[in-house]
């Protein structure tokens, strides 16, 4: 995303700029062994082991008795220290490993001996008894000499006997050529198209004139033909490619495919059924990411775990959370709340953004044209709330309103009525790892401008829409707004440290005009009072151009206020001037959607990508959204709708973005537990679940050995390891969540 998250444990979008640069390992070069004693012909030596590993040769092998009962994966290891790696190098990973009974999970890193325990390469085989060889080439991002390889076999109930043999790690090797699978060339949305919606496809081809395309149906009887239109190279994706339009056809149904230039695109349905089922899974996804509770299996098959952060041995717990030195002297019970993307940290920026969207796809139903507030009520996300007469959308965003609430600073404190930026661990822990199971000492970090006024926009918001359920929280949610705003007004330059990311992200921001007219706005709209009109008329951004290319997010908040000023109704003086600002922004976004051959309204920048680019193609396809809220324009619903395809398949890489939603879908995010992909017995994402998709910065080391060089669109690799370009995160699933609303309305 846009802030270092896990993105801090291994380097710095600065160093990631640096070593793209660099050219790799020329071939030729002289391959060196960088491990001692890698075949065990010697007995075991330089090699150790924890204290609770038995380990000694056997058979030319080194062989340990792994203890049962132990918790993380590191609990119980064998390594090597002291190994020298070169910056830019490309290293040959491999080894031979066994366990008995098999099916034990092993964990190989190549990562720092000393504080913090970089991670610079990983790979998590399941192992067979007869043994398996493994190798892999990565490239290393630092100059060290205290490298170590190390082999993590804790975390297990039971004992098992885990051998190894043949470990190499020789520089000098080439890097793997990395060439993703992208399927056909026919690349379309994998999921639906609306059938009286926009349908448009990219062709991938050399052909430089027009080409004979056909739809098909599931019987593969051809129910609509035309022409491809050339449209040159893509400098999103660096490809030649056609456009193909096939809009006129309004049939329904299941399992169409596309041909063309002798292609089969992956199959797809024309109807609305997927954007209804879409719309429950996106916000589904929140109840397993929150924190403080057990998530029952009987509501979430297969992902029911026991609550975390609840002061339950390892966990430290949420419930008595002391500052970091220097910040305060107290402490704060901050429990419930999400848990904001792959790692267990809480974040009140992130999660104000991510509360806010959600009560926005409610507020939008109520008053939109195509609103269907039914379709966000209550008993439709299977929660633990269901059945209290309240939206279930409403009781999820409230678990995190909660949250946002006990992050206040409370009265008689200094800064009191602020709101601490963050609650996270005080070091950084590897995957997988339940919330359950997490040892860290949680601490509270310093507050900031920026996170209190997220809780005052918020708050404010949320008093207005629970009122008609809950009187006494609208009130204590408009409190802790005012209080907020006082206290954000009284210290409006207390920023995030950019350097506070160690343990969790840290959200660097230098500027609050954007939070505090977005606060400004959201106190309007729920009580019309003139000093909050005043305030809002007063700010140097209510007249800019704040909706640029890379759209709204955490860091940009102005259109969060904009787009509510715009569509609440109000009495706000000027208020044809702020509609008229969102219909130009869409129009902007618009003519960005027709320019691009794979049709999404998001064109950074020289094309590089930024982090969670995903959720900006969503948030700008919300605004195109909200233009035909206010004018009922066909342009912008079919825009809107149309910005959709490249999340669901339409893209260079020919993956739905969206996990369970097309034929070939991310599975794999970054999350400390749905890492299925490093140990079986822990699942998938669950359906529904965003990736963050294409970021050229690609500042993790698996991305930086797979992706050096890619352009746009390529820059992302379906992988657990890969945060930087796969990782889920609250914020990029509120996105998804109001367009698949919006979406499924249409239909």
């Amino acid at each position: 995303m846009h802030r270092p998250r896990t993105a801090l444990l291994a380097v710095t979008a600065l160093l990631a700029a640096a070593l793209a640069a660099l050219p790799a390992a020329p071939a030729g070069a002289d391959e060196v062994e960088q491990i001692k004693n890698g075949t065990f012909d010697t007995g075991t030596a330089p090699w150790w082991t924890t204290s609770n590993v038995t380990a000694g040769p056997s058979d030319g092998r080194l062989c340990a008795d792994v203890p049962g009962g132990t918790t993380n994966r590191w609990d119980a290891a064998v390594g090597q220290n002291d190994i020298t790696l070169v910056k830019g190098e490309s290293y040959k990973f491999a080894f031979t490993a066994s366990g008995a009974p098999e099916g034990h999970v092993l964990r190989a890193i190549v990562g720092l001996q000393v504080s913090p325990y970089d991670t610079w390469y990983e790979v998590s085989p399941q192992l067979s008894a007869a043994g398996d060889h493994y190798s892999a080439t990565f490239t290393s991002p630092v100059d060290t000499a205290q490298a170590q390889v190390a082999f993590q076999v804790g975390g297990g109930a039971d004992a098992w006997r885990f051998c190894l043999d043949d470990v190499s790690l020789l520089g000098g090797v080439p890097p793997d050529v990395y060439e993703p699978d992208t399927g056909p060339r026919v690349r379309v949305n994998q999921v639906a198209y609306l059938p009286s919606g926009p349908k448009n496809a990219t062709l991938v081809t050399g052909a430089t004139t027009r080409l004979p395309w056909r739809l098909r149906d599931a019987d593969g009887t051809t129910v609509a033909q035309g022409w491809t239109v050339p449209r040159g190279t893509d400098a999103s994706s660096g490809q030649n490619v056609h456009s193909i339009d096939f809009g006129a056809y309004r049939g329904r149904g299941e399992g169409f495919t596309l041909v063309a230039d002798g292609e089969t695109s992956h199959p797809f349905a024309i109807g609305t059924r997927a954007y209804e089922r879409l719309r429950l899974d996106s916000l589904k996804y929140y109840y397993t990411q929150r924190s403080g509770i057990e998530i029952r299996d009987a509501l979430r098959p297969g992902y029911g775990r026991p609550a975390g952060h609840v002061g339950v041995a390892p966990n430290k717990g949420d419930t008595q959370v002391p500052c970091r030195p220097g910040a305060c002297d107290y402490t704060l019970d901050v429990t419930g709340g999400w848990y904001d993307a792959g790692d267990h940290g809480k974040y009140v920026v992130n999660g104000g953004i991510s509360t806010w969207e959600l009560l926005s796809t409610y507020e939008r139903s109520l008053p939109a044209r195509t609103g269907r507030p039914a379709r966000l009520g209550d008993r439709n996300l299977a929660l633990p709330e269901s059945g209290n007469k309240v939206p279930d959308i409403l009781d999820e965003a409230r678990w995190e309103l909660e949250f946002l609430l006990k992050m206040q600073v409370p009265d008689g404190r200094p800064l009191a009525g602020m709101a601490h930026a963050k609650i996270h661990d005080a070091q950084w822990t590897g995957l997988p790892l339940l919330p359950s199971d997490d040892p860290q000492q949680r601490e509270l970090h310093a507050p900031t401008t920026q996170a209190t006024l997220n809780l005052a926009a918020t708050a404010a918001q949320a008093a207005r829409l629970y009122r008609p359920y809950d009187r006494a929280f609208a009130d204590r949610a408009l409190t802790a707004a005012r209080k907020a705003w006082a206290a954000a007004r009284a210290h409006p330059a207390m920023y995030p440290d950019p350097a506070d990311g160690t343990g969790g992200g840290a959200y660097p921001d230098t500027d609050a005009t954007d939070e505090f007219y977005w606060a400004a706005a959201e106190l309007y709209l729920t009580t019309g009072e003139r000093q909050f009109a005043d305030s809002v008329l007063a700010s140097p951004v209510h007249r800019a151009d704040i909706f640029g290319p890379l759209g709204f997010d955490w860091g940009r908040t102005a259109p969060a206020g904009r787009l509510d000023l715009a569509l609440v109704p109000n009495r706000l003086p000027g208020r044809d001037e702020v509609r008229r600002s969102v219909i130009e922004a869409a129009d902007t976004y618009l003519s960005t959607l027709r320019s691009q051959p794979y049709g999404m309204p998001y064109a950074p920048p020289d094309h590089l990508y930024d982090w969670g680019s995903n959720a900006q193609i969503l948030n700008n396809a919300h605004v195109i959204a909200a233009a035909y809220d206010l004018t009922g324009a066909a342009e912008y619903r079919d825009g809107a709708v149309q910005g959709m395809d490249y999340l669901l398949g339409r893209n260079a890489l020919n993956i739905s973005y969206v996990t369970g939603y097309g034929e070939v879908a991310s599975h794999n995010q970054h999350s400390r537990w749905y890492a299925h992909e490093l140990d079986p017995n822990l699942p998938n994402p669950p359906a529904g679940t965003l990736a963050g998709g294409a970021n050229s910065s690609i500042q993790d080391p698996y991305a930086q050995a797979k992706l050096r060089g890619c352009v746009g669109q390529f820059c992302y690799i379906d992988d657990i390891q890969s945060w930087s370009t796969n990782e889920t995160a609250v914020n990029w699933n509120a996105a998804l969540a109001w367009m698949a609303s919006f979406v499924a309305d249409q239909g």
